[in-house]
């Protein structure tokens, strides 16, 4: 049976909505671990990308909004699902641009 990774708990609250992500951040501030900082730092750019899927629906085009809206719910699932498996992976390319562009989270 595989040993849960430091920070998994940490990893997971991450993706509870955006309170839980920072609840993971406070929790991470005081002992950070590896495991963490990457869900972390993944979290915070599925955010992002619901904030620009929101504001595209509302002002540029409602049918575009949607549709990067439901690309950032598979995102997040997906990467819940990671972190729920103690596996250190996200969304292949934006996870890795996630963790050199937001680097003030870790």
């Amino acid at each position: 049976m595989n040993k849960a990774p430091a920070g998994k708990t940490k990893a997971v609250i991450a993706y509870i909505t955006f309170i839980g992500f920072f609840i993971a951040v406070t929790m991470n501030k005081d002992k950070p671990e590896a495991f963490a900082t990457f869900h972390i730092k993944n979290m915070f750019g599925l955010l992002l990308m619901l904030l620009v899927a929101v504001v595209t629906q509302f002002h540029i085009n409602l049918l575009a909004g949607d549709l990067l809206y439901w690309i950032s719910v598979a995102f997040w699932a997906f990467s819940l699902a990671m972190a729920a498996t103690n596996k250190k992976a996200g969304v292949p390319f934006l996870s890795r641009k996630f963790q050199t562009w937001f680097t003030f989270l870790g």
